[in-house]
């Protein structure tokens, strides 16, 4: 029984926080950072677009590592129920957090480095004005397709959570009441 609870309390300590950094990095660090007068005025108006951006990227690195740790604590939880409950987890959260991961993947080495890159190119002075214009449009695309993917996530993030915090009651060993043939009455 008290493997069961710290089984459990381990699954949900470990969706609680990741839910919780993917919902403050995506509603308050980046907004933070972004769209905040205090950021604005700390960096200059000259400076605030390119490092405004730039400690987006950075925290968003951090944030990302961690995703994919709780992605793969996930996976282990769920082989750890399969393996102690002897019973073979649905498919459907299989799905969900291989799903997550995936994202998570995604994220952090194909959006965030193309952002990075066309960030770069955006306030290069050495590019001309049609690269650096190009570079924001795109920047901003990529910009959209992130803050996209998060929100996916996070839903994701958000249905998970609810699946470990009200697991369904299912018991390791069930005796049966009759066998079938035998003991009919």
């Amino acid at each position: 029984m008290i493997a069961i609870a710290l089984l459990r309390f381990f699954g949900l300590v470990n969706a609680a926080v990741w839910f919780g950094s993917a919902f403050f990095y995506i509603f308050i660090t980046e907004p933070a950072a972004t769209n905040s007068d205090a950021m604005k005025d700390l960096l200059g108006p000259k400076n605030f677009p390119y490092f405004a951006n730039a400690i987006v990227q950075i925290i968003g690195a951090r944030f990302f590592t961690l995703f994919l740790v709780c992605a793969l604590l996930a996976m282990l939880h769920v082989g750890a129920e399969w393996l102690y409950f002897g019973k073979y987890p649905k498919r459907v959260w299989q799905l969900l957090i291989f799903c997550l991961f995936l994202g998570g993947l995604a994220q952090n080495y194909g959006v965030q480095p193309a952002l990075k890159e066309r960030l770069v190119r955006q306030h290069s002075g050495s590019l001309p004005l049609e690269q650096r214009e190009q570079a924001r449009r795109s920047f901003r695309a990529f910009k959209f397709l992130s803050a996209g993917v998060n929100l996916l996530l996070l839903s994701g993030l958000g249905i998970y959570l609810w699946r470990v915090a009200n697991p369904p009651d299912e018991m390791r060993f069930v005796a049966a009441t009759k066998f079938p043939g035998q003991f009919r009455s």
